[in-house]
């Protein structure tokens, strides 16, 4: 995932690690003395809006699809502590910030407007007026008693 010092992220597109900032902490729950003596936990941190990785519209669709992530100085930070190793963590965190700025740049495709054809209009309306003479075929008035 990680190709000359860089995070790609999708083609043409990579983060330099120069405005990743990777910090260590300890890891929280069960582990014994092994959590309270190991920096396992990773955070990673990137600023959307001093990138130099995205063109002015790009850093728009990520502040965004991520503005709920973000921090008000325009930071998108992922914690990683899945694993007992420090490597492991800092992979599996710059794999989901990479995964994370992947979507947010994701361009949906506009939707075609298409019409229902005349014949499938006629069929569903020949369709209701059959129903509707079965239903009346049913009807007590039509019986002689």
């Amino acid at each position: 995932m990680i190709m000359s010092n860089d995070l790609f992220v999708k083609n043409g597109i990579s983060i330099p690690m120069r405005e990743l900032e990777v910090t260590t902490s300890r890891s929280g729950g069960p582990g014994g003395q092994h959590v309270n003596k190991t920096d396992t936990r990773i955070t990673v941190r990137w600023n959307v809006k001093m990138t130099s990785a995205l063109n002015e519209e790009q850093k728009e669709r990520v502040l965004q699809n991520l503005q709920t992530r973000l921090t008000g100085d325009g930071d998108l930070i992922v914690h990683n502590s899945e694993s007992r190793s420090q490597q492991q963590n800092k992979q599996m965190a710059l794999i989901q910030l990479a995964q994370d700025v992947r979507k947010a740049l994701h361009v949906p495709k506009k939707r075609m407007a298409t019409r229902v054809s005349r014949s499938v209009k006629e069929a569903r309306v020949d369709e209701k007026t059959h129903r509707g003479s079965i239903k009346k075929m049913r009807n007590k008035k039509n019986y002689d008693e």
